[in-house]
């Protein structure tokens, strides 16, 4: 399905029709895969459409870029306000996905050039729903192990939200769909568990809450951090850890957390059964939790929630 078009894309500083944003073909990001990224979303709140936890997604996305030397033209306090002000713009008053990218554009071509050619930068908003499938907040996902595993860390580098490590994400996602899975899991260079194709993975075993830790070819989730944070304010043992395959066919409870995934429980790994076969009570907690940070539920206290207008203008308005 075409990701569903919005008037307006903020590209290089100001923001030009949906259609009009547009790259050269021979754009050094899409020969080389030089390219970061960041999934954000914005929730409507009582107090407005906020976007969840903005400025750590911006730091990540400069973090990504630093690893790979791509130097944004621009500071993140201006990557923050084109995030809001794409969301503003397009009307997207029941919340959004966001889309932050900053790439080497159309310069001199060659895997290292000379010369860098000028780095381009795009924000796009759209709506957007679940992204594992309508159902799958309650019901959970049928996953499976992946052939292919997650790439070493003297390899690429993990930590870094880039394009060309999707390719990797790719794999793993098209075989498990071919095998007739939702999503697949891959396994770090040494065997043990690392991620989902596109999602943090978490197992839950007599209470306690396991996750892999950086060391295992993860993404530094801004959801995992969230997730890891409001688990342990809940009294839970959260452990980043090393985690045995087979520890995913004795869990209690499994789930992904992600932007889009945000917290989706895992029904079944490998056609074996995770606890009852649906979402189990660990995880509806922290989804309650979690969710309710944009009902008014559960209270803010970290501050992550970033108001698209100032509260000035909402009261003007209002």
């Amino acid at each position: 399905m075409p990701i569903p078009a919005t008037q307006y894309i903020w590209f290089n500083g100001k923001l030009v029709p949906w259609e009009s944003a547009t790259v050269h073909v021979l754009s050094h990001a899409l020969h080389y895969g030089s390219s970061v990224f960041e999934g954000v979303r914005a929730y409507a709140t009582p107090a407005g459409v906020a976007i969840f936890r903005l400025r750590e997604h911006t730091r990540r996305l400069f973090d990504s870029a630093k690893i790979y030397r791509i130097n944004i033209p621009f500071t993140e306090q201006q990557i923050n306000d084109a995030c809001r002000e794409v969301v503003s713009a397009n009307g997207l008053t029941k919340g959004a996905y966001l889309r932050p990218v900053a790439f080497r554009g159309y310069g001199e071509i060659g895997v290292a050039p000379k010369i860098d050619p000028p780095v381009d930068v795009a924000v796009a908003a759209w709506e957007w729903g679940k992204y594992l499938g309508a159902e799958s907040e309650a019901e959970g996902v049928d996953v499976c192990v992946s052939s292919w595993q997650r790439v070493a860390p003297n390899t690429l580098p993990a930590m870094a939200k880039a394009a060309g490590n999707y390719l990797s994400s790719q794999l793993i996602s098209m075989e498990a769909h071919r095998l007739g899975f939702v999503e697949g899991i891959g396994l770090a260079p040494d065997g043990t568990v690392s991620e989902g194709a596109g999602e943090n993975l978490f197992v839950v075993r007599d209470g306690v809450i396991h996750t892999p830790g950086f060391a295992h070819s993860v993404l530094g989730g801004i959801t995992r951090d969230s997730v890891i944070r409001l688990a342990r304010e809940a009294g839970y043992e959260v452990r980043e850890t090393s985690i045995p395959r087979e520890m995913l066919y004795i869990a209690d409870e499994l789930f992904f957390t992600g932007t889009a995934a945000e917290i989706t429980p895992i029904r079944s790994v490998d056609r074996i059964t995770v606890g009852s076969g649906r979402r189990g009570p660990v995880t509806e907690a922290l989804q309650k939790t979690f969710f309710g940070l944009f009902t008014g539920a559960t209270p803010d206290r970290h501050g992550w929630l970033e108001p698209v207008e100032p509260a000035t203008r909402r009261a003007a308005s209002a």
